[in-house]
């Protein structure tokens, strides 16, 4: 039985982890480890498996668009500005995104998604919410 996204002819998105998205990763199950609660490690993982990763691949670009947001400091001006610069030179389409958890924002990188094209999305940084900033946003 097919289901209502193979009727509607889309494709699923690929979705890809960043080497940069490990790591942090490996930073959460350390910070939950040595706080001996690896629950809340396996939840994220149940999270990102169950929930995030499909619905990614559904709505590739259901995420609020990183670059939209009201920046103050010249510093983050900046950022924004490299990045749109990085984006471009992947396609018009390239857009970096936020999908929001209960306690996590995930940062991905969304590309493609023509007629002939399943998008692509690369999980790039995931982050506590309390955390501030992401270390290596502009590279993959």
């Amino acid at each position: 039985m097919a289901g209502s996204n193979e009727e509607e002819g889309a494709s699923l998105a690929l979705v890809r982890f960043a080497r940069n998205f490990a790591s942090n990763l490996e930073s959460i199950e350390a910070f939950w480890t040595e706080n001996d609660f690896a629950q809340g490690y396996e939840r994220l993982l149940d999270t990102l498996t169950d929930v995030v990763v499909p619905n990614l691949q559904r709505h590739p670009r259901m995420g609020r668009r990183f670059l939209s947001r009201a920046v103050e400091s010249v510093e983050a001006k900046r950022l924004l500005e490299r990045i749109g610069g990085r984006l471009s030179a992947l396609g018009p389409d390239a857009q970096v995104r936020e999908y929001v958890m209960d306690e996590y924002l995930v940062l991905y990188l969304v590309t493609g998604g023509g007629t002939a094209e399943p998008s692509v999305v690369q999980l790039l940084a995931i982050k506590h919410h309390k955390q501030l900033g992401f270390a290596v946003l502009g590279e993959r």
